[in-house]
């Protein structure tokens, strides 16, 4: 599986077209509730870091017209968002309910994919390869509706081979894909803090920037494969599932040795682990807080089989990722699959005679 080469540097270029819309002037800061201008990301072959920042408070901001599909936990804030920075949303959902709140907010409903494809973009954000399949390659859907030129961003944390299989059939029909998957659970989404991976031609990407600084708070570009993108994003889930796994049998560990977890997990993310994945699972795991879900655990286990497949077909070993696979097999075959996919870490106590770690 070969995903091209990762560029250096991504560089900005002059527009090529302004979309049809009309524009205006919106000023970002605290004052206003908006989300501040986006940064830009320099992305060598080993990691991403950020190189530079908008220089000014306020940036010259063009309406689009917008359609999104898939308004479940995270959806409905990213969509949410982009309609408060002013852009003309129309919303689809199988639920008609979950639009409601949208509507009431100026989107308009779509009652079918294909109403939803009218406009410049549509993003998608849906569970799985099988809903997003279905939305985008079935009859009636996104490749068949959208018109030459306009554009798809898939931001669902989906397979390698499904994007691969996205970027060619939009390829076929003229039109552009960018795929985005997202890092933050649902308030971060709410509250426009996602952290956006993206790959695709260059000048999608460019084209499709203000929908991203509407969403989130950086941008970081993978190169022109939207495969890579998808690539990362498992990884990077993988990295966070593992995090979890390794919090669960250490608090499982000291919890059991009489040391309070909450007090454990405190001293780690002040000091050698500040990061905001121990953060915001240290603190789920040892106050044994794991509903509402906010990343389900069958979707944490869809994302390590998908993890593994790509795995397998670069033929890179990850026996943490076999391991992760158990633990969530374990816990839907216990009836987990409302819960947290964080209370895997909850097994490791279980592994060691405890009830729970920390209250239940």
């Amino acid at each position: 599986m070969n995903l091209g080469p990762v560029p250096q540097v991504v560089a900005a270029r002059p527009r090529p077209r302004q979309p049809r819309r009309r524009g205006r002037r919106i000023l970002a800061g605290p004052a206003t509730g908006r989300p501040g201008p986006p940064k830009v990301a320099l992305i060598p072959a080993c990691i991403g870091r950020i190189i530079g920042q908008w220089a000014v408070a306020s940036a010259e901001v063009h309406d689009m017209k917008v359609g999104f599909i898939g308004l479940g936990n995270m959806g409905a804030g990213m969509a949410t968002n982009l309609l408060r920075a002013g852009h003309e949303m129309t919303v689809f959902n199988r639920n008609a309910e979950k639009r409601r709140p949208l509507i009431d907010l100026g989107a308009r409903a779509a009652e079918t994919v294909a109403q939803a494809c009218t406009g410049e973009v549509v993003i998608t954000m849906l569970a799985d390869d099988s809903a997003l399949r279905r939305v985008a390659l079935g009859e009636d859907g996104i490749v068949d509706k959208l018109r030459q030129g306009a554009t798809h961003i898939s931001m669902s944390t989906v397979s390698v081979e499904l994007t691969r299989d996205l970027t060619q059939a939009h390829e076929q029909a003229g039109q552009r894909f960018v795929a985005a998957p997202v890092f933050g659970r649902p308030e971060m989404a709410a509250a426009a803090k996602l952290y956006i991976v993206v790959a695709g031609a260059p000048a999608a990407i460019e084209f499709c920037q203000p929908l991203f600084a509407a969403m989130g708070q950086r941008t970081f570009p993978f190169g022109t494969e939207p495969a890579a993108a998808s690539l990362v994003k498992l990884a990077g889930n993988f990295m966070i599932a593992a995090t979890i796994e390794t919090l669960g049998e250490a608090l499982s560990l000291v919890g059991k040795g009489g040391i309070e977890p909450g007090t454990f997990v405190e001293l780690l993310t002040s000091t050698l682990f500040p990061a905001p994945a121990y953060r915001i699972y240290g603190a789920l795991i040892s106050q044994s807080e794991f509903r509402p879900a906010g990343f389900a655990a069958p979707l944490g286990h869809k994302d390590v089989r998908l993890l593994l497949a790509a795995a397998e077909s670069l033929r890179v070993p990850m026996p943490i990722g076999s391991l992760l696979n158990d633990r969530f097999l374990r816990l839907l075959a216990q009836g987990g699959e409302s819960l947290d996919w964080s209370a895997i870490s909850q097994l490791a106590a279980a592994d060691a005679g405890l009830p729970r770690i920390g209250r239940s």
